[in-house]
C-alpha cells in the first residue's frame, strides 16, 4: 500500500504547473519599458537596459518564446474612434451548467463593442465590458444584441461616469 501511494503522489505532482519564470533585474527592466512603450526601438531599449543591442533582442525574443510577452499591440484612443462610452455589465444566467456557461460565452464573444467578459464569483455570473458610441447606440446594442444572448436571466448596466484608472501594465 505504501509503495501505491507513493506512485500516486509522484502522478498528481507531475501534473502541476511549471513555476514561473525566475527573471533578473534585467529581465524585469525590459519588461516594464516594453509595457510602458512597445514600439521602443531595439537599440534605445538596450541603452535604457544597459545591454548590448543583439544581447537585448536575445532577452526580449526568450521572453516572447517563453510566453511572458504574449503578444504586442498598439492602444487606441476610444473617443477618437467614436467609442467614448464605456458600459459594465452584470449578467446573471437562469441554469449554472457547463452547457448554458459554454453557449453564452461563445456568444458574448460576438457582441459588437464587446472588449472583456470575465465569469465571476458572487452575485453575478459575468462581467462584460462594453465600448460604444452613447446611449442610443448602448440602447440599440442592448435591443438586438444583449438581451438576445443565450441563458440570460438578468443583465445590469453599470454607466461609466469617469474612467479613473485604465491600464495595461503589470505590476513587475
Amino acid at each position: 500500500m505504501g509503495v501505491s501511494n507513493k506512485t500516486k503522489v509522484r502522478a498528481r505532482s507531475t501534473l502541476r504547473a511549471a513555476p514561473p519564470q525566475v527573471l533578473d533585474r534585467t529581465d524585469k527592466a525590459i519588461l516594464r519599458a516594453l509595457q510602458k512603450d512597445a514600439s521602443i526601438t531595439n537599440v534605445a531599449l538596450a541603452a535604457k537596459v544597459n545591454l548590448s543591442p543583439p544581447a537585448c533582442l536575445r532577452r526580449v525574443e526568450r521572453l516572447k518564446q517563453s510566453g511572458l510577452i504574449a503578444g504586442v499591440v498598439a492602444l487606441l484612443d476610444p473617443v477618437a474612434l467614436d467609442a467614448g462610452m464605456l458600459v459594465i455589465l452584470g449578467v446573471v444566467l437562469d441554469r449554472s451548467t457547463p452547457e448554458s456557461f459554454a453557449q453564452f460565452e461563445q456568444a458574448a464573444a460576438r457582441v459588437s463593442g464587446c472588449m472583456e467578459c470575465h465569469v465571476v464569483a458572487g452575485e453575478f455570473d459575468y462581467f462584460m465590458v462594453v465600448r460604444t458610441r452613447d446611449n442610443d447606440s448602448f440602447n440599440q446594442l442592448h435591443a438586438t444584441q444583449l438581451l438576445r444572448l443565450p441563458g440570460v436571466r438578468q443583465i445590469r448596466s453599470f454607466m461609466v461616469l469617469k474612467q479613473v484608472l485604465s491600464t495595461t501594465q503589470l505590476p513587475i
